[in-house]
């Protein structure tokens, strides 16, 4: 009986061993790890701003960390879980939930949910090359395209497809922002394509060494690229955003947005969003992409579900967003 007894003990013990170790610790979700960009960019920066004033003004901390881009921060929710938050250019979280463009190998990835938009993002194609005046210009040139998973690079195809081009006709360099203005600076690259607020930090000290160029889209291919690829706007950067170039600039932007995993509490969701979109002008007062925040923006043209949490917080100011449930 005894030994009986000892067995069935010992049976109990490895079967409560091994329900702990199938068992995953649950997040805290307190503490908060946010994927943003490379620490050139806005991303990096703004998250690091958004970060900041959370953690100061709420029991919530953020730990802000840099990345390779949208993509990779969205894989980072989904699939890897090593970031509960992350900042992502809107075009690139629609592929992602919808599991088309890049994305329709690996097929949906629905585990994320937005919180808000929070400024818009231009797509920059930099040059020091005054004879690269449209992006026809680009074929057979060396030309960055963002870090490899970037949102930027989705750009850069989608604009060399509304000229016929591709990827095949320039020869990519996959860096960051701030490795492709090196680049430029020391002559190893022709141009580089840049998704960042404008002005983006890294060219704002690449035309302090040298001339820096813009280059625009001419209306003919405007006109198909956004019939192509309706995620984005038109938009013009005026003449003087960068020191010595004086032109306006006609590009496209996105939508930079805050998306968070699909399982964060309801309550630190509405904590998030309220303490940004409460607090805008604070914010602005300490990055200039704060100014940008504001409640239509941060709703308007979002195509994957709201965090129950977000959707909460624009329903007690009169605006109903989707959510997945």
């Amino acid at each position: 009986m005894k030994k009986l007894f000892a067995l069935l003990l010992a049976l109990c013990m490895v079967f409560a061993l091994c329900a702990c170790g199938d068992s995953a610790p649950k997040k805290d979700d307190h503490k908060l790890t946010m994927g943003t960009g490379g620490e050139s960019g806005t991303y990096y920066a703004f998250g690091g701003v958004l970060g900041g004033y959370i953690g100061q003004n709420t029991d919530v901390s953020i730990n802000v960390v840099s990345s390779t881009g949208s993509a990779s921060n969205i894989t980072g929710i989904v699939a890897d879980g090593i970031y509960d938050l992350a900042t992502v250019q809107s075009d690139v979280m629609t592929y992602a939930y919808n599991g088309y463009n890049s994305f329709a190998e690996s097929g949906p990835l629905t585990g994320f949910r937005v919180l808000g938009g929070l400024y818009a993002e231009t797509v920059q194609i930099v040059t020091c090359d005054p004879d690269i005046k449209s992006v026809a210009d680009l074929a057979g040139k060396n030309v960055c395209v963002g870090d490899v998973g970037s949102g930027t690079y989705f750009n850069t195809v989608d604009i060399l497809g509304a000229y016929g081009m591709s990827i095949d006709d320039i020869t990519p360099v996959y860096q960051s922002f701030g490795d492709s203005t090196e680049s430029l600076k020391d002559g190893k690259i022709d141009a580089a394509f840049t998704t960042a607020g404008a002005p983006t930090t890294s060219i704002v000290d690449l035309a302090t060494a040298k001339n820096v160029y813009l280059v625009s889209i001419d209306d003919e291919h405007m006109t198909k690229l956004l019939a192509d690829c309706p995620w984005y706007a038109s938009y013009t950067i005026p003449g003087g955003t960068y020191n010595g170039f004086d032109d306006d600039t006609v590009t496209v932007t996105v939508k930079a947005t805050l998306v968070c995993r699909a399982d964060l509490s309801d309550d630190v969701a509405y904590t998030i969003v309220s303490t940004i979109y409460n607090n805008a002008d604070a914010i602005a007062a300490l990055h200039a992409k704060g100014a940008e925040l504001s409640l239509d923006f941060a709703t308007d043209g979002i195509a994957v579900p709201f965090a129950k949490g977000a959707a909460k917080f624009f329903a007690e100011n009169g605006i109903t967003v989707d959510t997945a449930d």
